[in-house]
C-alpha cells in the first residue's frame, strides 16, 4: 500500500477526572504504544466534542471510538458495538454540543447537521465501575477497568485487521 493518508481512526473519549470515563483515554495511550498500520490515526479526544465532530468530517473507511459504556455486565466487561447513527436531524444545531463534555450522539448529529457522514464506526466500550469524581481527588481507572484495557486494545486491532482484509477483498 503506498498512500499513507489515514483512512481508519480510533478516537478515544472521556474525562480524566471522572474515574472510569477515562477509559478511552487510557486505551488510545496505550495503542499509540503499539505497531499498528500506517493508515490508522489513533487520537485522545478527551472531552473535545467539536475537534471529534470535525475530525469525523473527513472520509475515513471505519471509525472506532473507545469509550466507558453502560451494559449489563459486571466493571471490566468489553463490549463492542456497530451503532445505528442518528438520521438527519435538521433541529440539532452546535449548542446541543456541551464544550466540556463527550456525548457521542450529539457529536454525530452535529457531523450530519454540518454535512458530514460517517460510513462505518464500531464502540469498543467498557462497562465502569464509577463515574464520579474522587472526593479525595484522585483520578483514574478501577482495578477491573484497567485490566481491561490491553482487551479493548485486541478487540480494536482485530477490527483494524477486518476491515483490512475487507477492503483487500
Amino acid at each position: 500500500m503506498t498512500d499513507l493518508q489515514p483512512t481508519v481512526l480510533v478516537a478515544g473519549v472521556g474525562n480524566i477526572f471522572l474515574g472510569d470515563d477515562a477509559f478511552g483515554v487510557e486505551v488510545v495511550e496505550r495503542l499509540a504504544q503499539r505497531a499498528l498500520p500506517p493508515d490508522v490515526r489513533v487520537v485522545d479526544y478527551g472531552v473535545r466534542s467539536y475537534d471529534l465532530a470535525y475530525a469525523l468530517m473527513e472520509p475515513w473507511d471505519l471509525v472506532i471510538l473507545a469509550d466507558a459504556v453502560p451494559g449489563a455486565g459486571p466493571p471490566g466487561t468489553i463490549y463492542t458495538i456497530e451503532p445505528q447513527l442518528p438520521q438527519s436531524d435538521e433541529s440539532a444545531p452546535e449548542s446541543a454540543i456541551d464544550a466540556h463534555s463527550m456525548n457521542p450522539v450529539a457529536v454525530l448529529q452535529l457531523v450530519q447537521h454540518l454535512g458530514g457522514k460517517v460510513s462505518r464506526m464500531f464502540v469498543v466500550g467498557c462497562q465502569p465501575a464509577s463515574v464520579n469524581a474522587d472526593l479525595d481527588g484522585q483520578f483514574g481507572l478501577s482495578d477491573p477497568v484497567r485490566a481491561a484495557v490491553d482487551e479493548a486494545c485486541t478487540v480494536i486491532e482485530e477490527l483494524i485487521a477486518r476491515n483490512r482484509k475487507t477492503n483487500a477483498a
